[in-house]
């Protein structure tokens, strides 16, 4: 079907400049008659059928090459032929205006072929600006919409613009899925920054042959979808690669030093390797460390102990975020409810551990 357009487009081209350029020759040919010259049907004909005939050589490879366009855009991104598009249509303006204004000239060389010149050249050159500084241009109307005074209740915001930080999202810290509770609640500002290469190392995992990895990847793209659908910071999946690195780790790092960002991540490697290169790091388990409760020794608390302990006549209890409670004498409370005095905590790297014992020895009343 393609082929056949081209053909009837060569058709369409050969009988219109077999009108114009067709006559110009026969004048100067002496075997053309006086009828030919003057008509114009003769020379689209002929046109025509010249053009027709370049088509048979023609035309498959301007099919191939118009499949090969197409592919090309549809495999691009949306945001590349957005920004492309607009450099494109910015360029063809400054052409036109640079070509109208050299219209008053009197050159023949300069008023015909110059303006030809100038819309493919600046058209090009746009098309190519709007595509590799797409996301300069990206980043630069986020800032905007960032830094623009919000109204409430009809009063204007004033003050100095707070400059929000792009925080750059690994793919451990999408698959743990905190980060989703923890940008609901507004702790979290800025711009979400979700990198292509975590996407599609997200969907690697997601189609892994492994069960495990691939209920851990479906639960990654999960979270990813409801950042974008609840309320919170924007989401910005961006399309820059550095393809002389191959560890997506120091992927990120380079991504984080470019856009002067914040990597979060609860990959204890990762934190290690941005703290060499001196890129801020943001740990979702120190984050959870943080805000667990504080508890100081003589501070009483209600607990059920779970088993018993290493040590001879210990028990242990756990708080409803983790932390173990490791109970002198607490042995023979096994299965019950208890009132606890703490005699001591430690905070090791491995998280908190809580020492305490029972109160007066005694096993609470349940409620």
């Amino acid at each position: 079907m393609l082929k056949r357009v081209v053909q009837v487009g060569f058709l369409l081209i050969g009988g219109t400049l077999g009108v114009l350029f067709l006559p110009y020759l026969f004048t100067l040919s002496s075997y053309t008659s006086k009828p030919m010259i003057d008509n114009p049907y003769v020379a689209a004909i002929l046109g025509a059928i010249l053009f027709y005939l370049l088509s048979l050589f023609l035309a498959e490879p301007i099919v191939n090459f118009i499949k090969w366009i197409e592919d090309r855009l549809l495999k691009a991104p949306i945001f590349d032929l957005l920004f492309g598009t607009i450099g494109l249509m910015v360029g063809l303006s400054v052409a036109f205006l640079a070509s109208f204004g050299l219209s008053g000239l009197e050159i023949p060389f300069i008023t015909s072929i110059l303006p030809v010149v100038l819309f493919i050249f600046l058209g090009y050159l746009g098309f190519q600006v709007g595509f590799k500084k797409r996301e300069e241009f990206s980043h630069a109307i986020f800032a905007a919409r960032s830094n623009n005074p919000k109204k409430k209740d009809g009063i204007e915001a004033v003050g100095k613009p707070v400059n929000k930080v792009h925080k750059i999202l690994d793919t451990s810290v999408i698959i743990d899925g905190r980060i989703a509770d923890i940008a609901a609640t507004g702790f979290l500002e800025g711009l979400l920054v979700v990198p292509q290469f975590v996407l599609t190392e997200l969907q690697h995992i997601a189609d892994s042959s492994d069960s495990l990895k691939r209920t851990k990847g479906r639960r990654g793209l999960d979270v990813l979808k409801r950042l974008q659908t609840d309320d919170g910071p924007n989401i910005l999946i961006t399309d820059e690669d550095f393809s002389d690195v191959a560890e997506v780790d120091l992927k990120l790092v380079r991504l984080a030093k470019s856009m002067k960002g914040i990597v979060v991540t609860n990959d204890f490697n990762l934190n290690k390797v941005a703290d060499l290169h001196g890129v801020s790091v943001l740990n979702i388990n120190d984050l959870a460390n943080a805000v667990k409760p504080v508890v100081i020794p003589g501070e009483e608390m209600h607990v059920v102990v779970i088993k018993d302990g290493k040590e001879h006549n210990q028990g242990v209890a756990y708080l409803d975020d983790g932390t173990m409670i490791v109970i002198e004498d607490g042995r023979s409370h096994i299965g019950n409810a208890i009132d606890v005095i703490v005699t001591s905590v430690l905070q090791t790297s491995a998280g908190r551990m809580i020492f305490a014992k029972p109160k007066n020895g005694k096993s609470a009343k349940s409620h």
